[in-house]
C-alpha cells in the first residue's frame, strides 16, 4: 500500500505565532521536521501542507514537496483535503512543530495499518511517569483497552485513582499526537460534525472514537518535544547543540 507523510504546517501559532518557519541551527522548524520523516523507512513520499505563501516559499527553498490548501480550522481538515487530491491509501499526520520527531516512531505508527485491515488509524503513546503529567490539563491522556485500541482521551486525570494517591506504576499513558489514517477514514471524519466529547474535551481525535473508528494505540519507547514556545524551542536547541 503506498504510504504518504504529510506535514501540516500553518503560519499562525496563538503561543507562538509563526513556529514552523523559526530557525533552530541555520534551518527552519518545518526544514527539520521534513528531513527527519524523510529517514522513515515505510512512507513512499513527504509534504508539507500549508495555506501560508511564507512557508510554502520556505519548503521551496530547501527543494521541499510542498501544496497549498484552504484555510482550515485543523490540521487533520488540512491533511483531509490533501489526501482528496493525491491518491494514497495510507496518510500520516506529523506535526509541523516536532523538530526532534524519530523516524523509527513513524514506522512503528504505520505497521498495524499494513498488518490488519480492522484498523482505521493509529496513534502512539507512552507511559506518565510522574504525578505532575498525570494532572497537567496539558498533557492529553489516552485509555487504552486490552487488545490495544483507545477507548477515551481526556485532559483530566484519567484512569481516575479511587485510593486518590499516585503510583508511577499506575496505567496512565501520554498520547503523543502522531496519527496515521486509511485515506477512506480520514476523508469521512472531514465531512463528520464535531461530536460532544470532542467539544468539551477540545480533542479532535474523540470525534473518530465517537463515530465507531477503531484506532490502535501503539506504546512507543521514544520520546519527542513540541515546540508550543519560546521556552520549548531553547530546549529543543540545547538537545540538538548536546547531539553534535
Amino acid at each position: 500500500m503506498s504510504v504518504l507523510a504529510v506535514i501540516p504546517a500553518r503560519y499562525g501559532s496563538i503561543r507562538f505565532e509563526g513556529k514552523v518557519l523559526v530557525d533552530i541551527m541555520g534551518k527552519p522548524m518545518v526544514q527539520h521536521v521534513y528531513e527527519r520523516t524523510g529517514k522513515a523507512n515505510i512512507p513512499d513520499e513527504v509534504i508539507v501542507a500549508t495555506d501560508d505563501q511564507r512557508v510554502y516559499g520556505a519548503v521551496k527553498d530547501f527543494n521541499g514537496n510542498v501544496i497549498m490548501t484552504g484555510e482550515h480550522i485543523t490540521g487533520t481538515d488540512r491533511i483531509a483535503e490533501v489526501a482528496s487530491r493525491i491518491d494514497h491509501e495510507i496518510i500520516v499526520n506529523v506535526q509541523g512543530d516536532e523538530p526532534l520527531i524519530e523516524p523509527a516512531m513513524i514506522d512503528e505508527a504505520i505497521q498495524p495499518l499494513l498488518d490488519h485491515q480492522d484498523v482505521d488509524l493509529s496513534t502512539l503513546a507512552h507511559r506518565i511517569d510522574s504525578k505532575e503529567d498525570y494532572l497537567n490539563p496539558n498533557v492529553v491522556k489516552v485509555l487504552i483497552d486490552q487488545a490495544g485500541f483507545a477507548m477515551y482521551f481526556s485532559r483530566s486525570p484519567v484512569p481516575h485513582i479511587k485510593l486518590g494517591k499516585w503510583k508511577p506504576d499506575i496505567p496512565a499513558y501520554r498520547h503523543v499526537g502522531l496519527y496515521v489514517f486509511r485515506r477512506e477514514a480520514l476523508l469521512e471524519f472531514a465531512q463528520l460534525p464535531s461530536a460532544p466529547f470532542e467539544s468539551l474535551e477540545g480533542l479532535e481525535q474523540l470525534r473518530f472514537l465517537e463515530n465507531g473508528y477503531r484506532m490502535k494505540v501503539l506504546q512507543t519507547k521514544y520520546r519527542s518535544i513540541g515546540v508550543d514556545t519560546p521556552e520549548d524551542l531553547e530546549k529543543v536547541i540545547e538537545i540538538i547543540k548536546s547531539s553534535d
